[in-house]
């Protein structure tokens, strides 16, 4: 859904940057215009358009379409504006671009009616509109009012915008020649934005929904305390929130309550389902701890890719939280290092993506697949993304808290109590609002595990000392053998990579848990996402959670662990333990303590598979 509040502040600063240069030497004049361009069914959309001053030649458009409002900082009025290196394209602009960006409709100065995530219709509704209709009327409208143009355009953007940037590539105006859709989300039921896996985005949900749609700018909800940890452990079944606080206004939250299982609804709002192939070359740019669209990029790029007879459809991943690689450095998370400016290096390479398909600059030769490596820490590229030579190794769970690549081959278990009352948090405390001041939402998906590791309700199982590198890159896919008293239960599984105990260039990584890859999974939709069951109190049951794609090396001397447990509070909402068909329908009293076992046996392997290169 996608950039969200914590990004505004990347875009705003592209917005809020004339003006404040050192010298003319870092600073390129353009014309800032303010236009409302009316769409085919008579809605005008705001728009700004910066042109450089210099008309002796002609520049092709680089087109960005929001819900988050583009005024920002501009100056009032038709002026001359310098750009300086804050600007979100400025490598590019210092060669001659015309950059467009919009308001979409019902968002601030932009007529008509706004709901977040709606699908593309006009393919099957006579007359109808999208934001790919809107897209086309858009580049019609430049091609043909704003000088100095070359016939070219393309469109890029990141979260929403990503999102945008991809549908608009969809039955598109001739004239648009790349795209570059950059963390945009893919099913908001099976891995983005509201849902992972079925299990619901309490925080996010909860937050994301009101800021866009209380009203037709950005509001802030206004909660009463600065940690929010007991705030939404005292909001209690999520009914509560239409009775006490929404009461039925936002139309998203709404749909949420009436479509908990994977219906129609979900289905047809899923790219997944209208975004089938690639028109025109696709540039799809993630991050490996993405809080928000960690899976878009990934299964938009594979979606698209099968059918991708032209080689025009491109990947790159990076070691980046949402949206870092848009004006960040990149070089670090946190206390994660990642040894160069890895956002600079993605920009350099997105200036030679559009330079190429709207200018006619360069060879055109791109790789197919520009993966960034963690742990070694370098960039690498491949034929084809998952690579095919990786082989598929397994780590197993065992006895005793040990992992190991042996399958256990006597019966054991381990138990636990999971108690709705007391959720194990996502990060440590405070939980500031997602978008909020101090908010320490971006870096979350790297924070060490340790703060969660001795927790009786955490179970972990760890290898001993590797011996040798180990570079585990493509898809990783847990599979837990589990069972619990109740008839739901959530299940989160990490792999994590666990540094050696001492380390005397940074003692603050020494036996550092870092979290390579972690999902979850609402225990009753395991064999259907459209049709949940309830689960059989005590019997052993497999799960198969993907983890996603990953390309990192565990380093000789590392430990490799994998974590389990079922509460991630709040950024998913707390399962009852009590098979409910509507979860957002549960009373207080269904929620229950339970008591969850996990199997490590011939019979039940729990593990996770990795595809290890060799």
């Amino acid at each position: 859904m996608v950039i969200k509040k914590f990004f505004l502040p990347l875009i705003m600063g592209a917005f809020s940057s004339f003006g404040f240069c050192q010298s003319p030497t870092d600073s390129v004049l353009y014309m800032k215009t303010s236009y409302m361009i009316p769409m085919r069914d008579g809605i005008l959309l705001n728009t700004i358009v910066l042109a450089p001053v210099d008309r002796h030649s002609t520049y092709p458009f680089l087109i960005s379409r929001t819900p988050y409002g583009i005024d920002g900082n501009y100056p009032n009025g038709n002026q001359v504006v310098s750009l300086s290196d804050r600007f979100l394209y400025y490598n590019m602009a210092a060669e001659g671009y015309i950059f467009v960006f919009q308001d979409i409709r019902g968002r601030f100065k932009s007529q008509g009616r706004f709901e977040i995530h709606q699908p593309l219709i006009h393919e099957n509704q006579k007359g109808a509109i999208d934001e790919s209709t809107d897209t086309w009327d858009t580049i019609d409208w430049l091609i043909h009012n704003v000088k100095n143009n070359n016939g070219k355009a393309g469109i890029t953007g990141i979260s929403y915008p990503g999102w945008l940037a991809l549908v608009g590539s969809v039955d598109h105006h001739p004239a648009l020649k790349a795209s570059s859709e950059q963390a945009c989300m893919s099913d908001l039921f099976l891995g983005d934005d509201f849902h992972h896996n079925g299990a619901f985005r309490l925080s996010y949900g909860f937050e994301y929904s009101y800021e866009l749609e209380n009203n037709n700018t950005n509001s802030n909800f206004q909660f009463p305390a600065f940690d929010l940890f007991n705030w939404y452990l005292k909001l209690g079944s999520l009914k509560n929130v239409n009775e006490e606080y929404f009461h039925n206004r936002i139309p998203t939250w709404n749909h949420l309550t009436e479509h908990p299982d994977y219906d129609s609804f979900w289905q047809k709002n899923s790219p997944l389902t209208y975004v089938t192939k690639v028109e025109i070359p696709q540039l799809h740019v993630g991050g490996f701890f993405d809080q928000e669209d960690l899976n878009g990029p990934q299964l938009m790029y594979g979606q698209m890719e099968k059918t991708d007879e032209k080689n025009m459809n491109h990947i790159v991943l990076g070691p980046w939280y949402h949206g870092q690689w848009g004006r960040s450095k990149g070089d670090s998370i946190g206390l994660i290092s990642f040894g160069s400016e890895t956002g600079e290096e993605f920009r350099v390479l997105q200036k030679k993506w559009f330079d190429y398909y709207l200018k006619g600059i360069g060879d055109g030769k791109f790789e197919e697949a520009y993966i960034f490596q963690t742990g070694s820490n370098v960039w690498k590229t491949y034929t084809s993304w998952p690579p095919r030579q990786a082989t598929i190794q397994s780590l197993y769970a065992g006895p005793d808290g040990a992992a190991s690549f042996t399958k256990p081959l006597k019966e054991g278990t381990v138990s636990y109590i999971s108690d709705p009352q007391k959720p194990v948090p996502y990060r440590t405390l405070p939980i500031e609002a997602t978008y909020g001041i101090g908010s320490r939402w971006r870096p979350w998906q790297v924070e060490d595990q340790r703060f969660v590791y001795t927790r009786p309700d955490v179970i972990s199982f760890t290898t001993d000392s590797l011996k040798e590198d180990m570079i585990v890159t493509g898809a990783v896919n847990a599979h837990l053998f589990a069972s619990t008293t109740g008839t739901d239960a959530d299940w989160i599984v990490k792999l994590i990579d666990v540094y050696p105990e001492w380390d005397p260039l940074n003692l603050k990584l020494s036996g550092y848990q870092l979290p390579v890859a972690m999902e979850v999974f609402r225990g009753k939709f395991r064999k259907s996402f459209t049709n949940p069951e309830a689960l059989v109190p005590g019997k052993p049951e497999e799960f198969v959670i993907g983890l996603h794609q990953i390309n990192h090396m565990f380093k000789k001397g590392h430990r490799m662990m994998i974590q389990v447990q079922s509460s991630w509070f709040p950024v998913i909402d707390r399962n009852p333990q009590t098979f409910i068909p509507n979860i957002y329908a549960a009373k207080d009293s269904d929620f229950i303590k339970a008591t969850h076992t996990i199997y490590f046996s011939e019979k039940y392997p729990t593990r996770i598979d990795l595809p290890v290169m060799q």
